[in-house]
């Protein structure tokens, strides 16, 4: 029977060698797959390692820099999540009739009613505010907030203007950062939900807060006239708010937002270069202290970290 031999047409024909080997056949060597497929993927392993080794140095100069301000960062970030309160409730003061006015004439109150609603509204900001600010029963000063937005929605008819409502998203997103770092401290808040630690809570709450933080980005991003400069901050602006919704680079993201929003509302919301009996005035006021509220959240969120439901934290815990 022959021998089955592999042929390579490539080869140059040589004379068989004789002696030892007798004229047998030497196969070829087997070809080895090249380096670059596995390169592809090193090389994609390599560019993610520079990207984390930036962000990480990055954080590092952020930490770094921040650290005389760090102590007085809660303090701060609870008044500006705040602010908004405190300046409706002053504008209520300081324009009662014309609230009056506006509550009995578009919006059908009754006499004595609009006084109450607006009574309770003020009282229910103040209140809530310092109880905010001052870490007095911040439970249930969230929890009051949270119904003053839902009720001025409603009693002002602003609850499906689309603007109103994503703003009043991100202020929401801050007041539940504010319930979050309560618990960090708070034994026991829901007696009536045993079933749920206060841990979970306190994850739920930042992760719901994380995503609606975001809001008032996402409705600046529909909202206006397009230009090359807004299109570029769209994107960066948006690609950060993806990572505070995720919680991946969370920090840094968050302190990014905080500075876009920062120049974003003194050049935009500039109230104090209208006239004082320009009616755009009290609508940029609102808009710019809005975003102070929001900024606040933020400026928490960097405090006291994305929470357990995050990249972030899944990270830390993979490493151990």
């Amino acid at each position: 029977m022959s021998q089955r031999i592999h042929l390579n047409p490539n080869a140059q024909r040589q004379q068989p060698m004789m002696g030892m080997q007798g004229g047998g056949y030497t196969p070829d060597p087997i070809s080895r797959p090249s380096n670059s497929a596995s390169y592809g993927a090193g090389g994609n392993d390599d560019l993610l390692g520079k990207v984390q080794a930036y962000t990480s140095k990055v954080e590092d100069m952020i930490e770094a820099y921040t650290q005389p301000i760090r102590p007085y960062v809660p303090a701060m970030a609870r008044f500006l999540i705040v602010v908004t309160f405190l300046e409706d409730a002053l504008r209520i003061m300081t324009q009662w009739s014309d609230q009056l006015w506006y509550l009995q004439k578009h919006r059908h109150f009754p006499w004595g009613l609009s006084h109450l609603f607006l009574l309770i509204n003020v009282f229910a900001m103040l209140a809530g505010s310092f109880g905010v600010i001052g870490k007095k029963y911040p439970d249930y000063s969230v929890f009051c907030l949270l119904g003053v937005v839902v009720a001025q929605g409603l009693g002002y008819g602003l609850l499906f203007d689309l603007s109103f409502f994503l703003r009043n998203l991100s202020v929401i997103g801050g007041l539940l950062m504010v319930l979050s770092d309560s618990l960090q401290n708070k034994k026991k808040l829901f007696a009536g939900l045993p079933s749920i630690s206060e841990t979970d809570r306190r994850k739920y709450f930042q992760l719901a807060g994380r995503i609606l933080l975001i809001f008032l980005f996402i409705g600046f991003i529909f909202q206006g006239s397009w230009s090359f400069a807004r299109v570029i901050v769209s994107i960066v602006g948006l690609g950060a708010c993806i990572m505070v919704a995720v919680g991946f680079k969370a920090k840094w993201s968050a302190t990014f937002l905080v500075v876009l929003l920062s120049v974003f509302n003194v050049f935009i919301n500039n109230w104090w270069s209208v006239h004082s009996a320009h009616p755009q005035r009290d609508f940029l006021k609102y808009d710019f202290f809005q975003t102070l509220s929001i900024v606040g959240g933020l400026l928490l969120l960097v405090n006291i970290g994305p929470g357990g439901f995050s990249v972030d934290e899944k990270k830390k815990v993979s490493c151990f």
